[in-house]
């Protein structure tokens, strides 16, 4: 019988089927099998919904929309892909800690790899717009000694809930971000201003589409933080604000008891500056996972 015979023939019965059947068995390692799993899952719900081409077409339309709103200041994709909670289980299935070790989050679409390194004491509000904070972090691994030049890069949203990339022509840059390095006792303290609470980007092609569909976009006031050390698994993940009063529903799912904290006024004097405490447990990196 001819290979042209012999091949399954495409139906609705069999599309998946027949996509796997043509990847080549031992190349690229597991992707043949995760590309033939996606294809099976985007023709089970065709099969499901029963979309019009029309229907398929709007859908094709809002990948493309999502794929021309991302640039190098903006990242549509990774929005997308932490509005509906993907993000969130990548990390869940890859950064289980034991119990006191600080859990990690998602990045989020605001990160910069391009940070300026800042002295320990000194603020990162460059503009000095807002409600002034200081914040207190100390690095310790699950013994609870110390990790000194352990590296800590944080970034915010400032007074308004805007990050510094969203508004390139209002914010000075890298407004609002710091690299820093912990002393000999894993301690770093800095400057800043009260972060703001926010709704995630609604201007584009995902904040269209979940808000059509009635999904909260609410992020409630935190601080972003990436913790690195060699031979420790690397840290990223938010500090909240207790009182911010979308906490219980948080757009990308990040808030976790161990990260909520009090942003309080030290002292009698409600004119003093706020300030926040946390202390970042790192465990030590299985072999495999070492960075």
């Amino acid at each position: 019988m001819s290979p042209a015979t012999d091949a399954l023939a495409f139906s609705e019965a069999t599309s998946s089927e027949v996509f796997a059947e043509r990847m080549t068995p031992g190349k690229g390692g597991q992707l043949p099998l995760l590309m033939a799993a996606v294809a099976k899952h985007t023709h089970e719900l065709i099969k499901e919904f029963r979309p019009t081409q029309d229907d398929w077409r709007r859908v094709i339309a809002f990948l493309t929309a999502v794929g021309h709103a991302s640039d190098e200041r903006r990242q549509e994709w990774v929005l997308l892909s932490d509005l509906i909670g993907a993000s969130a289980l990548v990390e869940e299935i890859n950064s289980r800690r034991p119990k006191g070790a600080t859990p990690n989050t998602i990045r989020g679409p605001f990160f910069r790899s391009d940070v300026p390194e800042r002295s320990r004491g000194s603020s990162i509000s460059l503009d000095g717009v807002g409600e002034p904070l200081c914040v207190a972090v100390r690095v310790i691994d699950l013994d609870g000694q110390p990790i000194p030049s352990a590296e800590l890069i944080t970034w915010q949203a400032n007074a308004q809930g805007l990050y510094e990339n969203q508004q390139p022509d209002l914010q000075p840059e890298h407004n609002l971000r710091g690299l820093f390095h912990t002393d000999a006792d894993g301690r770093v303290n800095y400057r800043t201003v009260m972060p703001k609470g926010y709704s995630v980007p609604d201007d584009g092609p995902v904040g269209h589409l979940l808000a059509a569909a009635g999904y909260p976009l609410h992020r409630p006031a935190h601080l972003h933080f990436v913790v690195r050390a060699a031979g420790f698994e690397t840290i990223t993940t938010h500090v909240y604000d207790r009182n911010d009063s979308h906490l219980h529903e948080d757009a990308l799912f990040g808030v976790k008891p161990e990260l909520v904290r009090d942003f309080r006024t030290a002292g009698a004097d409600a004119s003093q500056t706020k300030q926040v405490d946390f202390t970042f447990v790192m465990v030590r990196a299985r072999p495999e996972r070492a960075k």
